[in-house]
C-alpha cells in the first residue's frame, strides 16, 4: 500500500484493530500484555512508514482530539466499576489512601529525579513526574483475572483510583502553576474544584433523570456526546470537568446509593438496569478502540537508537527502583503482610502516553527522552507478567476466601 488513497487507510486503521482483538487473547493465554504487542506493532509501522517514504504525518491534532475524548472514556469505564456498598467500605477507604500516598510519594521522587539530572525547573518536573506515576488500569483490569476475589478487586479499585486522581492532579497543577498569586491559586482551585462539585452533582443526576426517560432508542451515544460537550466547555471556564464524568459514572452504577428518599421515585430501576449494562459495553468498546490506536501511534514515535543511551537506562531504573520501594513500603503499611502479587503489580500505560500528549508546549523539558517512557511501560508491565505466572495462592488461603464470596460475584 502507498497510502495514495482513502481505501488504503481504512485497510490499515482495520488491520490495526483486527490485530488488537487477537493480541487480547494472546494476552489472555500467556498473561502477555497486549499492549508490549501494541507497542511493536507502532514500531513495526514506523520502520514501515520511513522505508516507503509517505511523507510527513503531523499526529498531534489527532492525538490531542483523541487524547481528550480517551481520557473521558477511561474515567467514566472507571468510574463504572466502581461500587459504593457498605461492605466494601474498607476496601475502597485502604485502596483509595493507598492510591494518594503512592501516587505523591512517587511524584515527589520522580521530579526530583528529573530535576537534579536534566537541569528543569521544579514545574516543569512535577508535570512531567505525574504520568510516570500514574497505575494504568487499561492494563491492570484485564490482567488480574487469575487472582482470587479478594485480591482482583482490591487492584481493580486502586488502579481506578490512581487513573482518576492522577488525570485531575495533572490538569490541576497545570492551571495552579499558571497562577501568579497565592490568592490565585486559592481562587482557581474553589472555582475548579468546589464550584466544578456542585455543578458536577446537578448535572448528573439531570443526566440520569433524562438518559432514563428518553424513549427513542439511539441515546448512548447521545449522551457521550453530551458529556464531552460538557468536559470541553468546563475546561474553555477553567474548571474541572473530570468530576462530572466521574459523578455522572458513580451515580449510574450506583443508583439506588444516590437516589433515597424523595428521589428514590424519580429513578425507574428495570430501566437503570438494562442502560448501565448497555453503557458499559459502549464504554468498554470505545476505550478499546482508543488504546488500540494510542498504543500503535506510541510505537510509531518512539526512537528507538534513544533506548541505547547509557542515561536513559540509567534514569529509568533508578525510577523503577524508586517506585517499587515506595510501593513495598506504602502496602505494608495500609495492606497488610499479603501483598503478593499485587505488590509488582503496577503498570504504566495508556493515561502515561495520553497525559505526555498533553503537556502544554511552555512546559516541556527538552532534556527529556521518550526512550524513558517506553522502558518504564515495558519493565513494568514484564514485572507484572512475572509475578502474575509466578504467583500460586495457596489452596487453604482461596478457600477460605471464596466462602466469604457472595454469590452474584
Amino acid at each position: 500500500m502507498d497510502f495514495s488513497t482513502p481505501q488504503d487507510y481504512l485497510i490499515a486503521l482495520a488491520l490495526i484493530v483486527i490485530l488488537s482483538y487477537f493480541f487480547n487473547i494472546l494476552s489472555k493465554l500467556t498473561r502477555i500484555p497486549s499492549v508490549l504487542m501494541l507497542i511493536g506493532t507502532g514500531v513495526g509501522i514506523g520502520y514501515g512508514l520511513k522505508a516507503l517514504n509517505p511523507g510527513e504525518f503531523d499526529l498531534l491534532p489527532i492525538l490531542e482530539i483523541l487524547g481528550t475524548v480517551g481520557i473521558i472514556m477511561i474515567v467514566l469505564e472507571a468510574a463504572l466499576d466502581l461500587e459504593l456498598t457498605k461492605d466494601k467500605r474498607h476496601l475502597i477507604y485502604s485502596s483509595l489512601v493507598l492510591s494518594v500516598v503512592e501516587l505523591a510519594s512517587t511524584i515527589a521522587l520522580i521530579s526530583a529525579l528529573i530535576h537534579y539530572s536534566m537541569d528543569a525547573n521544579w514545574q516543569d518536573s512535577v508535570i512531567y513526574a505525574i504520568p510516570l506515576s500514574i497505575l494504568s488500569s487499561a492494563i491492570v483490569i484485564p490482567s488480574v483475572g487469575s487472582l482470587s476475589h479478594n485480591k482482583k478487586e482490591f487492584m481493580i479499585y486502586q488502579s481506578t483510583f490512581s487513573d482518576i486522581l492522577g488525570i485531575m492532579v495533572f490538569y490541576f497543577t497545570i492551571e495552579a502553576f499558571e497562577a501568579e498569586t497565592a490568592g490565585d491559586l486559592a481562587l482557581t482551585f474553589s472555582w475548579s474544584v468546589l464550584f466544578s462539585l456542585v455543578i458536577s452533582v446537578i448535572l448528573s443526576y439531570a443526566l440520569v433523570f433524562l438518559l432514563q426517560n428518553i424513549k427513542t432508542p439511539v441515546k448512548l451515544f447521545l449522551l457521550i456526546a453530551v458529556l464531552i460537550l460538557l468536559y470541553a466547555v468546563g475546561k474553555r471556564y477553567h474548571l474541572s470537568p473530570l468530576l462530572i464524568i466521574l459523578i455522572f459514572g458513580l451515580i449510574l452504577n450506583n443508583s439506588k446509593l444516590f437516589f433515597q428518599g424523595r428521589l428514590a421515585k424519580w429513578l425507574k430501576h428495570s430501566v437503570m438496569e438494562g442502560l448501565l449494562k448497555d453503557f458499559r459495553l459502549i464504554t468498554l468498546e470505545s476505550s478499546f478502540v482508543i488504546r488500540t490506536f494510542f498504543f500503535v501511534v506510541f510505537g510509531i514515535t518512539i526512537d528507538l537508537p534513544s533506548l541505547m543511551s547509557p542515561f536513559v537506562f540509567i534514569f529509568s531504573t533508578i525510577a523503577l527502583l524508586g517506585m517499587y520501594v515506595l510501593r513495598d513500603l506504602w502496602m505494608n503499611v495500609f495492606v497488610g503482610k499479603d501483598i503478593k502479587p499485587e505488590l509488582y503489580i503496577a503498570p504504566r500505560g495508556l493515561i502515561t502516553i495520553l497525559l505526555f500528549f498533553n503537556i502544554p508546549t511552555e512546559h516541556k523539558i527538552d532534556n527529556f527522552e521518550n526512550g524513558i517512557l517506553l522502558y518504564i511501560i515495558i519493565a513494568t508491565s514484564i514485572v507484572m507478567t512475572w509475578s502474575l505466572i509466578s504467583y500460586e495462592p495457596k489452596s487453604g488461603k482461596v478457600k477460605k476466601e471464596s466462602k466469604t464470596i457472595p454469590e452474584e460475584a
